[in-house]
């Protein structure tokens, strides 16, 4: 049918979908018309692209999301995860390394930091209790199950990686630690541009993290540091009010936690497709939790370290170009 049917008209977009508009839903439709056109379901391409998008606007039971459009939950659900895993498929049209001059140009108007490409951090996306042998590795330290997502993001609020395995009682440092992106950047792969983390990270050549201040060029440095790390914050809470589902819970058994990395995944791509269709950001919802994490307690290491070859870039920059800041 499309997207001129009456019915697709008639669907509020804004209010139920969170701003992904007729200027998104085509690319998508397209993509879905390919996987899906030839199945003979009860519902068309477009109906479970939309069904989908709804369910990440609300996080509804499956069974709320197929009364919504007239189907049994079982075909709602089978739906959901279809499209789900179509649109996680576009990950790499959509989610990679920003060109890295645009990148830098961009991060730099925020606070004059040089040289940054990314800004990693982790959030916490809730999930139910996933029940088996080991669902105690799913329980944050704040006592809530989660899956713990390493996300790299742009100044422009793209995200350009996303690490979605681990559960939410794994360290910020274990993830990045066996993560692709820090084999490529460990490789050499990006040359001399850099990361920026909180304190929950180690200072490495590539990622530069807080120092203990003690001088002003060491307290300007962590100054733009912190303002230019704001944008993976804002990137976080811009895509949990886009797609509350992220905020309010994905419910999941152990074994169909895997259904929880595609929606997430899904979402990912869709945030970029948002971003770069120059969408609005969705506005605050009372009803939405975006929680922001807090930097991790780690203490900072000390100065004595910093003839290490992995602080030689962080005492460079400090040296020779914060100090020069006026």
């Amino acid at each position: 049918d499309g997207l001129g049917t009456p019915a697709l008209k008639d669907f509020h977009i804004e209010a139920h979908i969170r701003t992904i508009n007729y200027i998104l839903l085509p690319i998508l439709i397209i993509y879905c018309y390919f996987v899906l056109f030839f199945r003979n379901d009860a519902l068309t391409a477009a109906e479970k692209l939309l069904l989908t998008l709804r369910f990440f606007a609300t996080a509804s039971f499956f069974i709320t999301c197929g009364d919504f459009s007239g189907v049994h939950k079982s075909t709602a659900c089978k739906a959901i995860r279809v499209v789900s895993e179509a649109i996680a498929s576009l990950r790499p049209l959509y989610i990679q390394m920003p060109n890295p001059e645009q990148a830098k140009a961009q991060f730099h108007q925020i606070a004059r930091f040089p040289k940054v490409i990314g800004a990693v951090d982790c959030t916490h996306v809730k999930i139910q209790s996933p029940g088996g042998l080991e669902p105690e590795v799913y329980r944050n330290r704040k006592m809530y199950f989660s899956i713990n997502v390493q996300v790299i993001g742009t100044a422009d609020l793209q995200i350009s990686d996303i690490v979605t395995r681990w559960g939410g009682s794994t360290h910020d440092q274990t993830i990045f630690n066996a993560s692709r992106i820090q084999a490529r950047f460990e490789n050499g792969e990006f040359g001399g541009d850099l990361l920026i983390g909180d304190s929950g990270y180690e200072c490495r050549s590539y990622m530069m993290v807080p120092i203990n201040a003690r001088t002003p060029a060491e307290g300007l440095y962590n100054q733009s540091l912190i303002r230019t790390r704001n944008s993976i914050e804002r990137l976080f809470g811009v895509w949990k009010r886009r797609f509350p589902i992220l905020s309010l819970g994905i419910r999941v058994t152990k074994d169909t936690v895997i259904k929880a990395e595609y929606y997430i995944v899904a979402c990912a791509v869709l945030q970029n497709i948002a971003v770069r269709a120059k969408e609005a950001d969705p506005p605050v919802d009372p009803n939405v939790d975006v929680e922001v994490q807090p930097e991790a307690d780690v203490e900072i290491v000390a100065d004595e370290n910093e003839r290490n070859a992995r602080y030689q870039v962080r005492r460079g920059l400090i040296e020779n170009y914060f100090a020069n800041l006026r």
